[in-house]
């Protein structure tokens, strides 16, 4: 029996750099050994308030000090953490929450009116983070180690956004969450102990739980917690804390460029990892002039732990690919068309993207149809449309339900945004197929406006046609203030097709 637990990551840096720097939250100044003893010591009130190895236990809070320390704590007791979104409504908390079987949720004060309804309906305990759970802690006998796992036993349930239908809760076993870290940290990312590394990605999601808080842990490096993104005041305090390693999604990296000119002092960063949705090209170039800094472009999915596929040092980065898999996981392209097998394609044919590997998820919690569905000969199906070159560089093309097909034509929403994002007076944009009498689908384009412009849309359409296939620019333009986002910050389409499809 092999034992393994995320609750290593931490115990390990205690042991071996207790004294180094682990976690900045505003004035809160942390070691490694402080971090460890407040986990060990809220583990004991956790096991005193009858968490028993393999209970879940729901965690609901933002990037605070807080959110680290439970975490830690969770797994120490033997506990599996379900990570709560904080944009959720108490409906949809509840689901979370007795769809897992969480038997005790942890909750921050800022989110304790949702948490607490939520909590209420389900008929579970609440703990308020903080005071509540600090006291609770001080009381307790603290563990003196974490509590033994296999390294099967589940770790993590995360929620998929759902956006096919009702959130399922994606099972991540010690194994998949400590590898997923160790070779982010140490074959992918080349992070080293000195790093200091902003936390302004969501650490109840998966890429800023394993991307920013287990892989930066895992090389013994510092994490500085910006608990709301605010793309001014995270240049500011990267400034202030020399970090030199910044993780975001695209929106992230199109703010930290606009606001780069106001900015006095710009960061000396030295790491640049992007992930959650597809980077537009032109976004990675605005970033990279502005800072002088490179782009690691990523792929990943909650199944997958999250980390799939990166742009690495060791084979070189191309702007608009995904990279080259992790180590110790394959990425390959299938048939898409092909249902209950796999079918491989040779390179360069668009195809189902799949994956297999050491962060492949055991299933989705008490859904034994949609797991079977999803893990097909050992492989797991994304969902996602994508290629691989010659070369082995990966590019996704797009997810397989926003293709549009107009006029019996196939146009891929993602293609036609790379072409708009470089038009001047585009902020953001995100492309959707809307029902069409004549052609099936019509190609749309949502565009948020650049600052003080306002195009006009007959003038895109036109300017669109001059870089795009005939049946690909967008006969239609619509603007809004702000795309909706959903849970990972990807664009939610759907809402979108719902909103124009009236109209």
């Amino acid at each position: 029996m092999a034992t393994l637990s995320v609750a290593a990551i931490l115990a390990e840096n205690a042991r071996r750099r207790p004294r180094k720097e682990a976690l900045v939250e505003g004035g809160l100044r942390l070691t490694f050994a402080d971090v460890w003893q407040r986990a060990l010591a809220r583990a004991g009130a956790l096991v005193e308030l009858g968490v028993r190895p393999g209970d879940r236990v729901a965690l609901m809070a933002p990037n605070t000090a807080e959110f680290p320390q439970a975490y830690y704590a969770i797994a120490a007791a033997g506990g599996v953490v379900v990570p709560v979104h904080l944009l959720l409504s108490a409906e949809e908390v509840e689901h979370v929450l007795t769809d897992s079987g969480a038997t005790l949720l942890l909750c921050h004060p800022a989110q304790a009116g949702t948490g607490t309804a939520a909590a209420r309906a389900a008929g579970l305990r609440v703990i308020q983070l903080g005071t509540e759970f600090a006291e609770l802690a001080a009381g307790a006998e603290p563990l003196t180690s974490y509590v033994t796992r296999e390294a099967d036993d589940p770790a993590v349930v995360f929620y998929t956004s759902g956006t096919t239908g009702v959130p399922k809760g994606a099972v991540l076993s010690h194994f998949n969450l400590v590898m997923n870290a160790t070779v982010n940290a140490f074959d992918a990312n080349d992070i080293r102990p000195d790093d200091i590394a902003l936390g302004a990605l969501p650490l109840f999601h998966a890429f800023g739980q394993t991307v920013s808080m287990n892989s930066v842990w895992r090389a013994g490096a510092t994490l500085v917690l910006l608990p709301r993104f605010d793309a001014a005041r995270a240049i500011e305090l990267m400034t202030e804390e020399n970090v030199n390693t910044f993780h975001g999604v695209p929106t992230m990296f199109v703010a930290l460029a606009a606001a780069a000119a106001g900015a006095g002092r710009l960061p000396g960063l030295r790491v640049c990892v992007s992930g959650g949705a597809s980077l537009p090209v032109a976004v990675l170039e605005r970033f990279e002039t502005a800072f002088g800094a490179k782009i690691y472009e990523g792929y990943g999915l909650s199944e997958t732990s999250p980390a799939a596929s990166v742009n690495q040092p060791v084979f070189g980065a191309r702007p608009g690919t995904i990279g080259h898999p992790l180590w110790g996981v394959d990425v390959e392209i299938a048939r898409a068309e092909v249902e209950g097998r796999i079918e491989l394609l040779p390179p360069d044919e668009l195809g189902e993207v799949v994956i297999r590997g050491h962060n492949v998820f055991a299933g989705y919690l008490g859904r034994p149809e949609a797991t079977a569905e999803a893990l097909v000969d050992g492989w797991f199906r994304t969902g996602d449309l994508g290629t691989k070159d010659d070369e082995g560089f990966l590019r996704i093309v797009d997810r397989k339900k926003d293709v549009i097909i107009r006029g019996g034509y196939n146009v891929y929403p993602r293609e036609v945004e790379e072409v708009l994002a470089r038009h001047p007076a585009i902020a953001q944009v995100a492309v959707i197929g809307l029902p069409d009498d004549l052609h099936g689908e019509e190609v749309c384009a949502v565009v948020v406006p650049a600052p003080g412009a306002a195009p006009d849309p007959a003038g895109l359409t036109e300017w669109s046609k001059e870089h795009l296939g005939r049946h690909k620019y967008p006969r239609r333009v619509e603007y809004t203030d702000a795309l909706p986002l959903g849970p990972s910050m990807k664009v939610l389409k759907r809402e979108l097709r719902v909103r124009y499809a009236a109209g």
